[in-house]
């Protein structure tokens, strides 16, 4: 029995030693695999650099690639898509009486009833698609002659554009001032050679008498050229360590950048000259700051250049080097320290040539915020028929809560719209997206579309998702309007922001437009729900990390909430009250190690997050995934800001074996 027992013993100590070994093995694996990830992540933001760096080194090159531009560009096609009404040109099939013969009953007395009872049936049936049939002819009619209006006025909409067009070059072969200056203003805007996000604001005059063209074009800001050269993943200290440009580095590249912006304008415009309307160019290049001398804002020239036609043709743009070129071969100026607004004295101004001055991208263009709500209502109209759609406005009493009617003659995904615009300046609330559908459906229409000034919030996003629905956020309606050649900005301009007053820890009222993230799951594990206000994966100070001894962030944006069943924790937030500076609203768990001391997130299983209103009404549910053995916290998921100011659910799914702790720290969060 004592040999027994110690082969037992033995047995045990063995089968502990293979579960310690496995266990290491396994700890061990789960470190090698996640300091490869954050090297990978690390060699992949730096690979973003790398290449945003060699995009804006051969902008010039790929620019010079690019197609010139031709007024025959401008023409639109006088084809217009042939009538296609679908399903309406199926005639309604008529029933036929031999198939509602019937061959019951054993008797003649039987027989006939039953005769008699298919003769009822056909003749219902037969009235009904009669009246169905009438119908259909009916909106086949109404359809065709919708489209019959629609097509004569798009055909005449193609006619005078395309007059106009002729009108517009033989007035550049004239060397009529306004068609000269539109001309060219367009070459600049219709051009694919420019990065997203770089500036087209333009102010030019024409000097018909030397056949120069006069223009300040603003070049782009120094923030344009990346602060950070590599990223590198420190395993030691477990964060990423960012290696700074040079601020040398940044300078010559800023410098080069504006160059080739220089050199690149000038290619476009001599390129776009089939007229030979251009002798020579004045080109001035600016940025929005302060004047030195002054402190007022104002435009700051950091280069200026007058290159002839004569001279600039005989240059190799793909081979140059634009510093060299621009100041060299051209006799321009550059500034020598761009990146602090050292100005240059700028060459012959539009306003120095004494005729009137056309500007083009600058806050001349109307205000949406401040339109008047009628002109607003006929702007979204003249976009959609601009579009190529049939579009009118409604009268704005009995309007159905439609402010644009709209029709699409293409085939299939063509048809009836309706049309809501909201000239809001905070986020929209999801009732208005409910209430457009509810439209939708009373009307029939194919499609609603939801146009603001303002954004949408996760809510509106999820419920419009998978129904015939499209919302149309501000910054999508400015570039809508933009490439279809209609006027519009939103307050200071599109592309610009303007820094916000920092709320103060007592203005920690919300708007109206908050949501109320509910957290439930399965299981009988206690968790700790937090949330973490964060730019990138940082968050933005401790005061962000709310959590049961922060229950709210400085600027009442984010709000620990009591949890109503069927959730077990519970998060307020408005999205649009987050800081400017925040792109990241990030949702974690953790196991309260006061409660389960010795538990993991195994029992974490059929995790959600309900969207709600501030009437607690359910806008949408996200799914969450499931916890892992020996893992005690995990981030559920995070919404991210897209560039148009909207917010989208990523899910998560990361667990830390460290817990809470470690997960902060995983944030940028200090942890004493």
């Amino acid at each position: 029995m004592q040999r027994q027992q110690q082969r037992q013993m033995e047995a045990e100590a063995r089968r502990r030693r293979q579960e310690a070994q496995q266990e290491r093995a396994h700890q061990r694996r789960a470190a090698q695999s996640y300091r490869e990830y954050r090297q990978a992540e690390a060699m992949r933001r730096t690979g973003e650099l790398d290449a945003q760096v060699a995009s804006l080194q051969g902008l010039l090159a790929s620019g010079c690639q690019a197609p010139p531009f031709r007024a025959s560009a401008l023409l639109r096609s006088e084809e217009i898509a042939p009538f296609a009404p679908g399903a309406l040109a199926q005639p309604v099939p008529l029933p036929v009486f031999d198939h509602y013969q019937t061959q019951s009953g054993w008797t003649a007395g039987r027989r006939a009833q039953a005769q008699a009872e298919a003769r009822a049936r056909f003749e219902r049936d037969w009235h009904a698609a009669q009246a169905a049939e009438a119908r259909r002819r009916q909106q086949l009619a109404e359809y065709q002659r919708q489209y019959q209006n629609w097509a004569d006025t798009r055909s005449a909409e193609v006619r005078r554009h395309n007059a106009g067009v002729t009108e517009l070059t033989e007035g550049v072969r004239r060397r009529d001032p306004d068609a000269v200056i539109e001309y060219f203003s367009a070459a600049l805007y219709a051009s694919t050679a420019w990065p997203e996000g770089f500036p087209r604001q333009v102010a030019a005059a024409y000097d018909a008498a030397a056949g120069q063209l006069v223009l300040d074009w603003e070049l782009p800001g120094c923030d344009v050229i990346p602060e950070v050269k590599s990223v590198r993943y420190v395993s030691g200290a477990d964060q990423d360590k960012e290696t700074p440009r040079p601020v040398g580095q940044r300078r010559a590249l800023y410098r080069e950048v504006l160059a080739q912006c220089m050199l690149l304008v000038l290619h476009e415009l001599f390129a776009a000259d089939e007229a030979g309307a251009l002798e020579s160019v004045s080109l001035n290049g600016f940025v929005d700051g302060h004047d030195p001398t002054t402190g007022r804002p104002g435009p700051v020239y950091l280069a200026t250049v007058m290159a002839a036609r004569s001279t600039f043709r005989d240059l190799h743009l793909a081979q140059v080097d634009a510093c060299s070129c621009l100041a060299d071969a051209l006799r321009g100026q550059l500034s020598a320290r761009p990146d602090q607004l050292t100005p240059v004295r700028p060459g012959r101004r539009p306003q120095e040539v004494g005729n009137r001055v056309v500007t083009h991208g600058g806050d001349d263009e109307p205000d949406l915020y401040e339109m008047d709500p009628i002109a607003f209502e006929n702007l979204v109209a003249d976009l959609f028929r601009a579009m190529g759609m049939q579009a009118v406005t409604t009268q704005r009493s009995n309007d159905g809560g439609v402010d644009v009617d709209a029709l699409d003659p293409a085939p299939i995904r063509g048809g009836k719209i309706v049309v809501q615009v909201k000239r809001y300046r905070n986020t929209v609330p999801p009732t208005a997206v409910r209430d457009l559908y509810g439209t939708v459906q009373d009307t029939g229409a194919n499609k609603g579309v939801l146009v603001t000034t303002s954004r949408f919030g996760p809510g509106s996003h999820t419920f419009a998702n998978g129904k015939p629905l499209e919302l149309v956020s501000g910054a999508e309606l400015v570039d809508l309007l933009h490439r279809h050649g209609l006027p519009g900005r939103l307050g200071g301009g599109a592309r610009r922001t303007t820094a916000q007053p920092t709320p103060t820890v007592a203005d920690t009222r919300l708007p109206e437009d908050y949501s109320i993230l509910g957290m439930s799951w399965t299981g009988g594990v206690a968790l700790d729900v937090c949330a973490l206000v964060c730019r990138g994966d940082r968050v933005l100070s401790d005061d962000h990390f709310v959590f049961y001894n922060n229950p709210q962030t400085p600027d009442g944006s984010v709000r620990a909430l009591p949890a109503t069943a069927p959730d077990k924790a519970a998060v307020r937030v408005s999205f649009d009250g987050l800081p400017a500076e925040a792109d990241r609203f990030v949702l974690v768990a953790a196991i309260d190690p006061e409660v389960n001391p010795d538990a993991d997130l195994s029992g974490f299983t059929d995790a959600r997050i309900r969207l709600l209103d501030p009437t607690l009404a359910e806008q949408g549910c996200l799914d969450v995934s499931d916890g892992r053995p020996h893992e005690t916290a995990l981030v559920l998921g995070s919404f991210r800001r897209r560039a148009n100011g909207d917010w989208d659910f990523v899910l998560g799914g990361r667990g830390y074996p460290g817990g809470l702790e470690e997960l902060v720290r995983d944030f940028g969060i200090e942890v004493e």
